[in-house]
């Protein structure tokens, strides 16, 4: 526990109908006494915790009336004694409070602060840390509900698993090694080989879930492309509900990527109206051409539109060879004018004037995303956690290689890098460089 009292402003900046300042430390309650007066005969040393007090708060030049709540440690968010003052949600009233904070031991806390307290005291996972984060900036149901799934420990608890079987592995390892017996350490490392392989298989999943949880943590990335005055803007701006891309029956008019965002059944997509596709001597339009290509082939999925009043060509089947192994969802465009569906092979039909087919359009893009919901699943969303897993099956799959060969105390040293690869998502074996890089993405006050 830190000797030191930390205070900040939790709540955000500007004004509100109220504000809370956070002590944590060794002895908040001491700065409690001195700036704190409840209403009543009670003494703030007498606090019960986990109960709000009505009275005032000394502010320096005001006073302010509110509330004062005692967190008792080690059951509190940081595993410290806190004291929260909650006062009304004027910038200045705010500030003077933290102030008088100051005036009496308390030092400004960093950014991340509580939060990696919470850590170092054992509260919290380094993996659970960073859910947090993750709930605090998610901009999207999904990735708030991903962040917590992160915070309330469903990974560190999948990690915790794998990481204690290869600590049991470890301790059979090194009884062998201590008494080697020809016969024995053979059986033994036939038994090894078959519990690492099933380790790698029962990583897999997690290791696999990164490709939806990126998506859910950055968005799908959605490029809607076709050959010019398709309706491409058109279309955008009926997905996104206002009109962001301009439009134009004059072929050619978008000549950069226009983008905006959605959300689809709780979850965020990037759109991305791309210049049309076609051959052009317009200097200006080819720069947006071979931006548009760079965006379809950097797309998670992409919207292919076609003019169903006039049908394809030539330049359609371009587009078309261009998109090739991508996720695509053919839609053919304008409705309105055209009726006659029965010569294409499109996965929807729309209409950006009328609004025909474009709830079908979203529910496509949400499955060509993600397939089937699952609602409890724990996803990998943090580069970090992929990248420290993907080391762990390297060297699971080093040590099922050794096994055929190599003595077990080599063995051992490829398990062994797979335990600490682990560690690193849990914080149990990270460094204090990961560490502040973690805790320095959040804001000051958590």
């Amino acid at each position: 526990m830190a000797e030191e009292n930390i205070s900040a402003i939790a709540t955000p900046a500007g004004r509100g109908g109220v504000a809370i300042i956070r002590v944590s430390g060794k002895n908040p309650l001491a700065i409690a006494e001195k700036m704190f007066t409840p209403v009543g005969k009670t003494a703030v040393r007498d606090f019960s915790p986990y109960r709000m007090y009505a009275g005032k708060i000394d502010g320096g030049n005001f006073s302010d009336f509110g509330l004062c709540v005692y967190f008792k440690a080690p059951a509190s968010y940081t595993g410290e004694d806190i004291v929260e003052f909650h006062c009304h949600g004027g910038e200045n009233v705010a500030r003077g409070i933290l102030k008088q904070t100051f005036l009496h031991g308390a030092r400004s806390a960093t950014r991340g602060e509580f939060t990696k307290r919470a850590f170092l005291n054992g509260k919290l996972s380094l993996a659970s840390a960073e859910g947090v984060a993750d709930m605090i900036n998610g901009e999207s149901d999904a990735e708030v509900k991903a962040g917590y799934l992160l915070y309330s420990e469903k990974l560190t608890d999948r990690v915790n698993d794998a990481q204690n079987t290869l600590k049991n592995l470890l301790a059979g390892i090194d009884v062998s090694v201590d008494y080697p017996e020809e016969d024995i350490e053979e059986q033994h490392i036939e038994e090894l080989k078959s519990s690492l392989l099933q380790m790698r298989e029962t990583l897999k999943p997690l290791l696999d879930s990164y490709a939806t949880g990126k998506k859910i943590k950055s968005g799908v990335t959605v490029a809607i492309c076709g050959k010019p005055n398709t309706g491409k803007s058109s279309l955008l701006n009926k997905l996104l509900g206002y009109e962001k891309a301009i439009v134009s029956e004059l072929a050619g008019t978008t000549r950069d990527a226009v983008e905006g965002s959605i959300e689809i059944m709780g979850r965020k997509f990037n759109l991305y109206d791309t210049a049309g596709v076609r051959e052009s001597g317009d200097k200006i339009e080819s720069i947006g051409i071979e931006r548009a290509e760079s965006i379809i082939r950097s797309a998670d999925v992409a919207v292919f539109v076609a003019d169903l009043s006039r049908g394809t060509d030539e330049e359609d089947g371009r587009v078309l060879e261009m998109l090739q192994g991508k996720p695509l969802i053919k839609v053919f465009n304008k409705t309105d004018i055209s009726k006659d569906e029965t010569e294409t092979d499109a996965d929807v039909h729309t209409s950006a004037v009328t609004g025909e087919g474009i709830e079908k359009l979203k529910k496509l893009l949400y499955e060509k995303s993600f397939g089937e919901r699952s609602e409890d699943m724990a996803f990998l969303i943090e580069r970090r956690h992929f990248d420290a897993l993907k080391r762990a099956d390297e060297a699971l799959a080093r040590a099922i290689f050794a096994c055929e060969s190599q003595p077990l105390d080599l063995i051992g040293i490829d398990v062994k890098e797979a335990w600490d690869c682990l560690g690193e998502i849990t914080g149990e074996t990270a460094t204090e460089a990961i560490i502040t890089e973690i805790f320095e993405k959040f804001c000051v006050g958590k």
